[in-house]
């Protein structure tokens, strides 16, 4: 279970490090966003007049042709640092959060987040807190669980560029770690390095370079203790123009990905993608998505 919570606050990156979760974001993005593989995806973004944001998601799987679709709401009270955010999707989850930032200390970020399942009648929820300043990003969630909760927390000091940051999770009920991850790392204006250690078992680094400002590179690496399978790959993204950006990357299992990003006119978004499987070209089995995102 993720212990990562999302700030919705900008910063600036030399002065507040980045929640541990977001440490190597940048080469993370590169090769994440922009690609769609076997999903056909709409999304639709609009705004009521009284400031309610309103996101809906629909999708299908083309492979095994189930579709899936989401709503959410959210609503911001900025006087009193309040923000509401509701979520239901098909398989009939519902989810309520309510957050409050910057109120009763700057930088500070309490959230409740709660989860139902009205066909098993399935409840839980979660008591998220974040604070973050000059240097230091602090974090820590518990899941309200009676039996006994599972306390996640997380902590990233900066200084000059270099990061250091620490995230674990220890378990109740049994007493015990369940997590327990490093990372360091160094972050420039156009140059991010990332190195990271999970549960003393999972090795990997990153490396993101914006070469200038159409061109971003991202590499990256990973491998297990115990194994000499290492894993890696290689992804750029070029901006066309304002409107239009193509990406691509390779990994050493010989995948092949494209993508391509068209703005057609305001609040309208194409996104095509495409994966080759470059060891079984003849065999079949690639893979296309296509994406719109719309935004009134």
């Amino acid at each position: 279970m993720s212990s990562c919570s999302v700030s919705s606050r900008p910063t600036d990156p030399m002065a507040v490090p980045p929640s541990y979760c977001d440490l190597g974001k940048s080469a993370r993005d590169v090769f994440n966003k922009g690609y769609g593989f076997g999903m056909v995806k709409l999304e639709l973004k609009t705004k009521s007049s009284s400031g309610v944001e309103f996101t809906t998601t629909g999708s299908s799987n083309t492979d095994t042709g189930k579709a899936s679709g989401s709503l959410e709401t959210k609503y911001k009270i900025k006087d009193y640092g309040l923000t509401f955010t509701q979520k239901w999707n098909t398989d009939n989850t519902l989810g309520t959060e309510v957050s409050m930032e910057d109120k009763l200390a700057e930088g500070l970020k309490l959230t409740l987040d709660t989860i139902f399942v009205p066909n098993t009648g399935k409840k839980s929820g979660k008591l998220k807190t974040s604070y973050k300043r000059e240097y230091v990003n602090l974090g820590c969630n518990i899941d309200v669980d009676l039996s006994g909760p599972t306390i996640h927390g997380w902590a990233v000091l900066g200084y000059e560029g270099w990061l250091a940051g620490y995230q674990m999770a220890f378990d109740t009920a049994k007493s015990k770690l369940s997590q327990n991850n490093f990372a360091l790392g160094y972050k420039a204006g156009d140059f991010q390095l990332h190195t990271n250690v999970n549960d003393g078992t999972e090795f990997g680094g990153s490396i993101y370079q914006k070469v200038n400002d159409k061109v971003e590179t991202s590499v990256n690496l990973a491998w297990t203790a115990g194994s000499n399978n290492t894993r890696f790959g290689i992804a750029t993204k070029y901006q066309l123009d304002e409107n239009t950006s193509i990406a691509a990357k390779v990994n050493n299992a010989s995948l092949i990905g494209i993508g391509y990003t068209q703005s057609l006119r305001p609040g309208v978004k194409l996104t095509l993608s495409g994966l080759v499987d470059g060891k079984n070209f003849s065999a079949g089995g690639h893979k296309v998505g296509l994406g719109f995102e719309l935004e009134a």
